[in-house]
């Protein structure tokens, strides 16, 4: 089993929070997403694997969705999509969105492994490719990046293979 952790820090001005723990049992099974972020707006947020690991210019420096077979971006469900296209966190009215997804494209072992990739959260509802312009295509429309965080190998997942 592989297993890695994300730890979301807040974006410019926000105070939104939270940790993400992904776990694959092994390659080509579906990569299981779960935790919690919390400070947010009541509604749908999009959620995303992005390129780089790098916030040297906060989470811009993230670069664009993760998307190695440079496909049009979709949703979750969808054969045409980015690899880290996860659509939609819903957060209650408390702020607080409670995550339990499982994937088959994003991966934790091989060559388009997510490790060392960011998780970013947006400020809007991702339109999961669906709203009819160019924008739609690459983000989905889902507006500001307010939160991101590296994906990194958890103490677990070194443990294993000692």
């Amino acid at each position: 089993m592989v297993k890695a952790v994300c730890v979301l820090s807040p974006g410019s001005a926000t105070g939104i929070t939270g940790t993400i723990t992904f776990t694959q049992e092994k390659a080509g099974d579906c990569t299981v997403v779960s935790g919690k972020v919390s400070g947010l707006a009541p509604g749908n947020h999009g959620f995303h694997i992005h390129q780089f690991g790098d916030y040297s210019n906060g989470c811009i420096s993230a670069g664009a969705h993760f998307n190695p077979a440079n496909k049009n971006h979709g949703g979750p469900c969808d054969t045409e999509r980015h690899v880290g296209d996860l659509g939609n966190i819903v957060a209650g009215d408390d702020g607080v969105a409670d995550v339990s997804i499982k994937d088959q494209q994003i991966s934790l072992i091989g060559e388009n492994s997510i490790i060392g990739r960011s998780l970013v959260v947006h400020d809007k509802e991702d339109d999961l490719g669906k709203g009819g312009n160019e924008e739609s295509l690459k983000t989905g429309n889902a507006g500001p990046r307010l939160a991101c965080g590296v994906i990194g190998i958890t103490v677990e997942m070194l443990a294993s293979k000692i």
